[in-house]
């Protein structure tokens, strides 16, 4: 059996990634050997594979997520393409995992067949090793004005012979709209291949929507496969920050008698913001997107995550007033931590030739460290300790240009690799790492939470001794998984998988504008 199917979407957003991650679940589960793909993904939330030659490399943090929902190690060939967004006018392309080009709406065009055939070859060469691979799309698959070019929803089906379902998000309104018009602007052969619909995100009376699933029917020729409920607890592994509310999760009661409050600061390019998921799984933190400088006045710790343009979201807190907000939290001792980007907004000083090519730019001056950015990233899996305590480890990942590349002599260390080495600082009740991921550590992330209540005077937070991150995520994947069994006509998408698209299926006019 060689199976496969693509998930496409209304929208961004719409609920791709979770659906394709719970359908890799449900065939888990019934002992299929599947994989997870995407053609090519835009984000800047990423997650490190060592390859087989031991150098690190990048694939969106959706495919790791899927990966575990397939029971896989992440692989460079789930996400052949990442594209990284630098600015609204530009971004990095990471492929097969190395960045190896920057790309402009003008210079995307000729680099784009080498793209679609590096993405091809991947998918080919997983359709001949696993039984099924089920293929996210991107954005949506009737955005007229790209599919000459598409290589990632139709015209990735077209080339693999792929049948297709379409999400749509019916929090967002209009969703029988969207659907109809998704496939009505779709050309004939495209069509063919759309087999039909699941419908996201329903609160309500199920008997409510029926009759427009019926009538949708009617108008398109293509069934609904199921809707699936509103699930709070699926707000882990986010493949974009957007998809965050203001508050992270659901965060559970405290174990003490007071709560600990932290405000982490949504950058305009914000980089893997999934590293304070881990904060918002611990009883009584409620952890908290913001840009109002007021907010992190209140806050018992304030979080800098990472960027991909570290020098222009540095600009960005300044004129925004949230670099102010930032030094009055610091000078009146409460607790800051900056992670990777973060982190090198926090030193003395930035020199930058590679990202912004601003030269030399004062940091925060918060930390008596220098960063340098060098041309080629850093990308590798993280193995530690905590700085002062060898019996708590810590495993990460790096993904920076950025280095310190001068730091005041004695400044202790937040983390030490294996072999001993100093990683970040800590200064008083400021932390600073290019880790990601260290917070998933368990024992370092509570160590962390009671340092930080300590300095914040929150005497009665207590930190659960019993908090397990992994064990939350693999709750994610289960409810994934059972969201699919209990909700979708499973038998109708194995059917789908083994067979391809029915044959027949109607054309639904107008069709692709000329």
């Amino acid at each position: 059996m060689s199976g496969g199917l693509l998930v496409a979407g209304t929208t961004s957003d719409a609920g791709k990634s979770v659906l394709t991650a719970g359908i890799c679940r449900w065939l888990r589960r019934r002992g299929v050997r599947v994989a997870p793909f995407k053609a090519q993904n835009m984000s800047n939330n990423s997650a490190v594979v060592v390859g087989p030659d031991g150098r690190g490399g990048e694939l969106g943090r959706a495919q790791a997520m899927q990966a575990a929902a397939a029971g896989l190690a992440p692989d460079l060939r789930f996400n052949p393409v990442l594209l990284k967004p630098g600015s609204d006018l530009a971004s990095q392309v990471v492929l097969l995992g190395e960045a190896v080009d920057t790309v402009t709406a003008g210079n995307y065009h000729a680099l784009r067949p080498r793209l679609a055939a590096a993405a091809y070859a991947a998918l080919a060469e997983l359709r001949a090793e696993y039984d099924v691979v089920i293929c996210e799309g991107a954005g949506s698959p009737a955005e007229i004005n790209l599919r000459a070019g598409d290589y990632v929803n139709m015209g990735l089906a077209r080339q693999a012979g792929l049948p297709a379902i379409v999400v749509g998000d019916i929090d967002r309104g209009g969703v029988f709209a969207s659907m109809f018009g998704t496939v009505a602007l779709l050309d004939a052969a495209d069509q063919a291949l759309v087999a039909g619909f699941v419908i996201n995100k329903f609160r309500g009376d199920l008997g409510l929507l029926r009759p427009g699933l019926d009538m949708l029917h009617r108008v398109t020729g293509r069934p609904t496969y199921g809707v699936l409920p509103w699930a709070l607890d699926l707000w882990l592994d986010a493949e974009d920050s957007l998809a965050y509310g203001r508050v992270l999760g659901r965060p559970a009661a405290p174990r003490g008698t007071e709560w600990l409050d932290v405000a982490v600061v949504r950058l305009p390019r914000v980089s893997n913001a999934t590293d304070v998921e881990a904060l918002a799984t611990e009883p009584g933190v409620r952890v908290r997107l913001t840009v109002e400088p007021a907010e992190l006045a209140a806050a018992d710790l304030v979080v800098l995550p990472g960027s991909k343009s570290t020098v222009a979201d540095l600009a960005w807190l300044r004129e925004t007033g949230l670099a102010d907000a930032v030094l009055g939290h610091a000078a009146a001792g409460r607790p800051l931590l900056g992670i990777c980007g973060g982190f090198q907004m926090l030193g003395r000083a930035i020199h930058d030739p590679v990202e912004s090519r601003r030269g030399s730019v004062p940091g925060l001056g918060l930390l008596p460290v220098e960063v340098t950015f060098d041309r080629r990233k850093t990308v590798r899996r993280a193995e530690g300790t905590a700085a002062g305590d060898t019996d708590l480890p810590v495993d990460g990942y790096e993904i920076h240009h950025g280095r310190v590349s001068a730091a005041d002599p004695g400044l202790p260390p937040l983390l030490r690799y294996a072999d001993g080495t100093g990683e970040g600082a800590r200064l008083g009740a400021v932390y600073g790492t290019h880790w990601h991921g260290a917070f998933e550590s368990d024992a370092f992330r509570r160590r962390f939470l009671a340092d930080v209540a300590g300095v914040a005077g929150r005497s009665g937070f207590k930190v659960a001794p019993d908090t397990s991150f992994a064990a939350a995520r693999e709750r994610t994947l289960d409810l994934l998984g059972d969201l699919v069994e209990e909700h979708l006509d499973t038998g109708a998408l194995w059917r789908l998988i083994e067979s391809g698209p029915p044959p027949g299926l109607p054309f639904v006019p107008p069709g692709a504008p000329d």
